[in-house]
């Protein structure tokens, strides 16, 4: 990525790049920025800071950032926490009434504060202070000739601390700033990804409980098993973050974190990783933020691949105050990032509702939000398309359904089982039945990545999903020497039109045998199959399984990622189990292994078994 500093290499921008940015996301993948995003966050901050020597915005963007010139003054300072400067951002209005101010920590992204520009202006336009930071350690650092760095302008100073207490101490000490020079009726804070943790961190730990409100965008609820669930590494997830700082990994982190993390890799230990993630977990102080009654506001993703959908619903479920969560059809960031980022990029949701719910729990808004649902969640694939004939891409026309809940444990109203059983209608595969089967195995060979996946590439798969075009998988490609299938015949339409209505946590229960290894790593996913064979997933989770005795079979039961999907009359349902997937570990690379055999089977008194969350 070139110098921002420069501004020079800033250029204007156009109505079409937005157009573009709002099509695609601001994400090129998901350790890079797409350049156009950068370009629009730069070229907004030049011209808030007064730098920009000619017109870089368009006519509409430019008159926005006039009209709340008019009301308030722009600040760009250096906030000094415990001897670590943290860059940041301030729009103080200039009325004589009193105005909450929103403090937005950036998320986990070499461009800092600045990315969400737009943010900061919607936010003045709808009555708030704001005060934007970048966490310690986050943002561009740039190697000299000669030796040394130069951080950018939005870069602020120390290692990262992970959401650890440091960055909770540097939230408190914000909090002082925007007291000392915002003078803020009320406080709120809203993050996205990494700025959503420390939202609800610093809420939960202030000393003083001067938070009123958070809202959390693509967040974690633990975030120990967000990287570490089911003895499984999420390796793909760390190594994207660990990417994306703006900076070589040993100027980024202190000594204990690369030590941390280079455990974390080699998968050693992993107790240590686990109590390092769960301090940062704000789910450990869901009682505090009951006690403390701060109404909290989640924005979440299906098929998260950073911060799995499970663990955020669990976190949800325990809170007692003021709460909502969204789930959304999409990745990690996909439904609000072009609500944050890129201006007039169409109705956006995910960023209006957490807007409307400031408004009620902040500004004190009579706008409805009490009566919402606590939950409402998008039912995945049931937008309505029309192929584009220039791109081949599908462009929504009708959005998805939503459905309401009173609570997450109301999103299931049922569950119904299917036996894996020895054969099913494809005879290279077994069958998933209403009659519990034993006796039966299927083997594979372990060791091999499959055209079974969770995601082709994180976030981007998702922001895909999003925009209306979610991975079409040719079942037919799934090599069986590699893998397990098991499929349902065609589903009948149910009395409310779908074949079945998928609402909550799956649960598979198996059992496994290894041919030689003391420990296999298995990936289950649940598909959605058509007449044609194409399929499109519906959820997945992986497991390791460590300490097995050779030819000894081992009855596991554990649950895969939350859904919401209705599966259409005449699909059918298939289960696949392989052994590796590119976000995960595996035992078998673990144990520096090529391959090994895996065995599926069910047993006397626990026949293998999918249990379906209805509802």
């Amino acid at each position: 990525m070139s110098n921002p500093q420069d501004d020079n290499e800033i250029s204007a921008v156009t109505p079409a790049q937005m157009a573009r940015l709002a099509d695609h996301g601001i994400y090129a993948s998901a350790t890079e920025l797409d350049p156009d995003a950068v370009n629009l966050a730069l070229a907004l901050v030049a011209t808030l800071k007064g730098e920009a020597t000619s017109a870089l915005l368009p006519p509409e963007l430019q008159r926005l950032t006039e009209q709340v010139r008019a009301k308030a003054t722009f600040g760009f300072p250096r906030i000094d926490s415990n001897g670590v400067e943290l860059s940041a951002f301030t729009i103080k209005l200039n009325d004589d009434e009193p105005r909450p101010v929103v403090i937005v920590p950036a998320g986990w992204t070499p461009l800092g504060w600045t990315i969400f520009a737009y943010l900061y202006l919607q936010l003045a336009q709808r009555g708030y202070h704001v005060l934007a930071y970048t966490p310690r350690g986050i943002g561009l650092t740039y190697p000299l000739i000669g030796g040394g760095h130069r951080d950018a302008f939005f870069t602020s100073g120390g290692t990262i601390d992970v959401a650890g207490p440091k960055d909770w101490a540097d939230g408190s000490t914000v909090i002082d700033y925007a007291q000392q020079h915002l003078a803020p009726s009320k406080i709120a804070f809203l993050g996205e990804s990494y700025g959503s943790g420390i939202s609800q961190l610093v809420a939960a730990k202030d000393p003083a409980d001067r938070v009123d409100a958070v809202v959390a965008f693509s967040t974690w609820g633990n975030l120990a098993t967000s990287l570490y669930d089911n003895d499984t590494r999420h390796l793909a997830a760390v190594d994207a973050l660990v990417n994306f700082t703006g900076g070589p990994e040993e100027r980024k982190f202190d000594a204990a974190t690369r030590e941390l993390l280079a455990d974390f890799r080699a998968g050693r230990n992993l107790d240590t990783v686990v109590a390092w993630g769960t301090e940062r977990a704000p789910a450990e102080y869901a009682q505090v933020t009951n006690d403390r009654n701060i109404p909290t506001f989640f924005s979440n993703t299906w098929h998260e691949t950073l911060f799995p959908v499970n663990q955020v619903a669990e976190h949800f479920e325990r809170l007692t105050v003021p709460k909502h969560l969204n789930l959304w059809i999409g990745d990690h960031a996909a439904p609000e990032g072009a609500g944050l980022s890129i201006p007039w990029s169409g109705p956006n949701l995910p960023v209006e509702e957490a807007l409307a719910w400031l408004d009620h729990h902040v500004l004190g808004a009579s706008n409805g939000v009490p009566e919402w649902p606590s939950v409402h969640n998008q039912i995945m694939f049931t937008y309505r398309t029309e192929t584009d004939p220039e791109t081949g891409q599908n462009v929504i026309t009708e959005p998805a359904v939503r459905e309401p809940a009173s609570s997450w444990s109301e999103v299931t109203t049922s569950t119904e089982d299917w036996y894996l059983t020895s054969v099913g209608s494809d005879s290279r595969d077994g069958g998933l039945a209403q009659e519990a089967e034993t006796g039966w195995k299927r083997e594979f060979t372990a060791g091999e990545l499959t055209d079974a996946t969770a995601v082709d590439a994180i976030i981007a798969t998702g922001q895909a999903e999003w925009k209306g075009n979610p991975k079409a998988y040719a079942t037919d490609k799934f090599d069986r020497q590699h893998l397990a299938v098991w499929t349902t015949g065609p589903l009948d339409a149910t009395a409310n039109g779908a074949a079945r209505r998928i609402r909550g946590v799956p649960q598979l229960r198996l059992a496994v045998r290894s041919g030689s290894a003391a420990s296999v790593t298995i990936v289950a996913y649940l598909f959605d199959v058509s007449a044609d064979n194409t399929a499109r997933i519906i959820t997945h989770e992986p497991l390791t399984l460590t300490n097995l005795t050779a030819g000894e079979d081992h009855t596991v039961t554990w649950r895969l990622q939350a859904a919401g999907y209705d599966l259409a009359a005449g699909h059918r349902l298939m289960l696949v189990v392989n052994s590796k997937d590119a976000l995960y570990s595996d035992a078998l690379t673990d144990a520096g292994v090529d391959s090994g055999t895996t065995t599926v089977t069910s047993v006397d008194g626990v026949a293998a078994r999918l249990r379906l969350p209805l509802g």
